[in-house]
C-alpha cells in the first residue's frame, strides 16, 4: 500500500512538472514583435541548419511538427503546399520536430527520415534534440507555426498560431491564417490576424 501511494505521488509530480514546462514555454516564449534568435539544429540529411543559411530569404514559416500527432499528420500536405508556394517567394518552411524521442520513439531521427521520404518533404525537417528551441518560441502544440520576417533588427515574429481554421478538412477551410499573413508581408502590409490558437498534440517533454 505504501508503495502504491509513493508511485501515485510520483505520477502526480511528473504530471505537474510537464504542465509547468508548458506553462513556462507559454509565459516566456516569443510574442508578436519580438526578435527570434537563430538556432542550429540537425536536419534529416545529417547537416546542421540555421536560419542564417537562407541568405535570400525574406522570412520563414517556422513550423513545429512531428510524425506521431494525428493533427500534424493531417496538416502535412498543407505544410508541403505552403513550402511549394512560398519558398520561391522568400518564405520557406522550416519544420522542427520538438518531442522527446524517449517518450515518443515514433519521432526518432530514423522515423523522421522515413516520414520525410514517404511524403516527399521539400523543406528541412530538423530535430530539437535537446529541446532547447521550442521553449524559446513558446511552442506548445504540433503543429504550431511562427512566421518570421527578416529585418535589419533580426528575424521579427509576425504571426503565431494555427495554419488555418479547419484541422479536420482542408477542403472546408474558410480562413488560411498562414497564407494571409505571408501574403500581407510580401505586399508590405500589416498581418491581418497576428495570433490564433494552435490546435494539435501537446509537445512531449
Amino acid at each position: 500500500m505504501k508503495t502504491i501511494k509513493i508511485l501515485s505521488l510520483l505520477t502526480l509530480i511528473i504530471g505537474l512538472s510537464a504542465f509547468t514546462v508548458n506553462k513556462i514555454a507559454v509565459a516566456d516564449g516569443y510574442k508578436v514583435g519580438d526578435v527570434a534568435e537563430d538556432f542550429k539544429l540537425m536536419n534529416i540529411d545529417g547537416k546542421m541548419v540555421s536560419l542564417s543559411d537562407y541568405k535570400d530569404a525574406k522570412g520563414y514559416i517556422v513550423t513545429f511538427t512531428c510524425n506521431t500527432c494525428p493533427y500534424a499528420v493531417g496538416y502535412e500536405d498543407r505544410i508541403i503546399a505552403l513550402n511549394n508556394k512560398y519558398a520561391s517567394m522568400g518564405y520557406p518552411v522550416i519544420a522542427i520536430m520538438p518531442n522527446n524521442t524517449d517518450v515518443q520513439p515514433g519521432d526518432s531521427m530514423d522515423k523522421m527520415k522515413e516520414r520525410a521520404k514517404s511524403k516527399g518533404f521539400t523543406f528541412p525537417y530538423l530535430i530539437d534534440k535537446e529541446q532547447s528551441v521550442y521553449p524559446k518560441y513558446g511552442a506548445t502544440k504540433t503543429p504550431h507555426v511562427f512566421i518570421l520576417q527578416k529585418t535589419s533588427k533580426g528575424n521579427v515574429v509576425k504571426y503565431i498560431g494555427a495554419i488555418d481554421d479547419n484541422y479536420q478538412d482542408a477542403s472546408a477551410v474558410k480562413t488560411k491564417y498562414v497564407e494571409n499573413a505571408v501574403n500581407a508581408l510580401l505586399k508590405g502590409d500589416d498581418v491581418p490576424e497576428k495570433e490564433t490558437k494552435a490546435i494539435g498534440c501537446t509537445i512531449k517533454v
